[in-house]
């Protein structure tokens, strides 16, 4: 049995900015950037470890996925089967902080 996604109101910003941003320039762009991170955290739902553990926090249930120049950033949780995208983060910037 898949695990759930569950998109956080912190991704869903994030992945709204990302697509608003590269619209500007190509809107074509944008679309498929959206869609590339769309369906990259699909594949989640059946391989929730896909992902490294994300280093900062060094917990496994924090993890991270690459959708290059983003880092999709999740948690995994077991017992509910659920993964919750945390956020969607440009791999430039500087980590963000879940404190």
């Amino acid at each position: 049995m898949d695990y759930k996604i569950v998109w956080s109101e912190r991704s869903l910003s994030n992945l709204q900015e990302i697509v608003q941003y590269i619209a500007e320039d190509n809107p074509l762009a944008a679309e498929r950037m959206g869609d590339f991170i769309i369906k990259k955290s699909s594949l989640l739902a059946q391989f929730p470890e896909l992902g490294s553990i994300f280093i900062k926090l060094r917990r496994p249930d924090i993890r991270e996925i690459a959708a290059p120049p983003y880092r999709i950033i999740y948690q995994v949780l077991p017992k509910e089967r659920i993964i919750s995208i945390l956020t969607v983060w440009h791999g430039a910037r500087q980590e963000p902080d879940f404190t």
